[in-house]
C-alpha cells in the first residue's frame, strides 16, 4: 500500500526557506516532514529524543537506523 503524503500549506523549509514545499506522512508511528525540492528532512522522533537529554549531557548526535 502507497504512503499517503500531505504538503503543509503555508510550512517553510528550514533548510532552503522554500514555502509550501513540506510533505508530510506517517511511518511506524513516527511522524515524518520532509521538503519535496531539497530532500530535507525531520522525524516527530528526533524532537523527542532532544527533548529527554539532560542539559548537562553533551551529545554527539543520534543514531537513526535506516
Amino acid at each position: 500500500m502507497p504512503v499517503r503524503k500531505r504538503f503543509i500549506a503555508g510550512a517553510v523549509c528550514p533548510e532552503c526557506q522554500t514555502r509550501d514545499s513540506l510533505a508530510m506522512w506517517r511511518e511506524n508511528n513516527v511522524d515524518i516532514v520532509e521538503c519535496v525540492k531539497c530532500g530535507h528532512q525531520m522525524r516527530e522522533a528526533d524532537k523527542q529524543a532532544r527533548e529527554h537529554v539532560r542539559k548537562e549531557e553533551q551529545v554527539i548526535g543520534i543514531f537513526h537506523p535506516d
